[in-house]
């Protein structure tokens, strides 16, 4: 009766609003922040050009301007769907360039990456998760370049999702149709020869992620560990067993390779449910059962802050943003301070064989950041 009562209530919250129109501004009168995402989909094209929530039998391939309002706090996406969106005070799209087929698209990435410094060459690829419109899992990828202060390129793969509440079952069917789709995207980024690729999944777009990296290392073994520079699970609502039966077809798993898991995401408690109550990979609360796999466990459930916010909390959250900001630097300091004890990690930290457990303090970090 709960998750009836929940499903019921997240359902009449999205009615409310047209999550499908497009906030789009052409003429953006400088202000706010553009960001330049590069996107490749597997929608079909819908009103004015965009793309809507159907499966389309081939990629499409485009770059898409984004504003970033001023005066926003970090972790905060603020949106209006729909025409005439204030640029003061929301995100918007203010340009697109189309590309007319994947080798178009690899060779505006490859020139964009020529044009930044050797070491800034580095592409993040976004995989949005369940219950995402076109614009959601966009402005999402945007709003992660400003905050964490990337300063490569950043691409989304946008799968086709039915963008509603009630669309669980739609949205798992999308994740296989669409896998040769990210794998296609996979090598035209290879392609273009950046310095490095972070491969970044969400809720159930991990399951996409995961799905379809086994399928390359099962045509290719080992090509996940030479082309990926670290695969990211955030929130993964994927089946602890599955994730490992797709882990045991690696080669060697790509690294660093994190999964950000909370015991207060409601949205993977009520997938725990709908899915028979096994454990989800984005709620286990210890490293025991990946203790053969090289992974870092990071433990995000004391900075969950509300409903929505504690399904993507390492991008929600300003403190995890301030810390995730470091990159390089917070992985080292996981494998120098194994047990916590030099205070490199505002947490703890516990190995289990191959695995790394940490679990983080807002406390800790906080005092860390002063």
């Amino acid at each position: 009766m709960r998750a009836f009562l929940v499903f019921t209530l997240l359902s009449l919250t999205a009615a409310c609003t047209d999550r499908s129109a497009l906030p789009y501004a052409p003429d953006p009168t400088g202000i706010g922040e553009q960001k330049t995402v590069f996107v490749a989909t597997q929608r079909e094209p819908a009103e004015k050009g965009w793309f809507g929530g159907e499966r389309a039998e081939k990629l499409s391939f485009l770059d898409v301007d984004v504003s970033i309002p001023p005066d926003r706090k970090k972790g905060k996406l603020p949106r209006r769907y729909g025409p005439n969106p204030d640029l003061n005070r929301h995100f918007a799209v203010t340009g697109r360039q189309d590309h007319a087929n994947v080798q178009a698209f690899t060779r505006a990435l490859r020139q964009d990456l020529n044009n930044l410094p050797a070491i800034e060459r580095d592409v993040l690829i976004y995989v949005h998760g369940y219950n995402n419109t076109f614009t959601d899992g966009l402005f999402r990828v945007a709003q992660m370049q400003k905050d964490f202060d990337l300063k490569g390129l950043s691409v989304h793969y946008s799968w086709p999702s039915a963008a509603n509440p009630l669309g669980y079952t739609y949205d798992r069917d999308s994740v296989l149709y669409t896998r040769d789709g990210l794998e296609q995207m996979l090598r035209a980024v290879s392609a273009a020869k950046p310095r490095k690729i972070v491969l970044v999944g969400h809720s159930l777009g991990t399951m996409l992620v995961m799905e379809t990296l086994r399928q390359i290392e099962i045509s290719s073994p080992g090509w996940t560990k030479r082309h990926l520079g670290g695969v990211v699970l955030v929130a993964p609502d994927l089946d602890v067993d599955v994730f490992r039966a797709q882990a045991a077809r690696f080669a060697k798993l790509p690294y660093p390779f994190v999964i950000f898991s909370s015991s207060r995401d409601r949205a993977l408690q009520l997938s725990r449910r709908i899915n028979g109550s096994h454990a989800r990979l984005g709620g286990l609360q210890d490293a025991t059962e990946l203790s053969d796999l090289p992974v870092t466990l990071i433990d995000v459930s004391q900075f969950a802050t509300g409903l929505g916010a504690d399904h993507f909390t390492p991008g929600t959250s300003p403190l995890l943003i301030q810390l995730l900001s470091k990159g390089e630097e917070l992985q080292q300091a996981f494998e120098s301070d194994m047990a916590g004890r030099s205070g490199l990690v505002p947490g703890t930290v516990i190995t289990a064989q191959q695995a790394t457990h940490v679990i983080l303090s807002p406390l800790m970090l906080a005092q860390s950041l002063r």
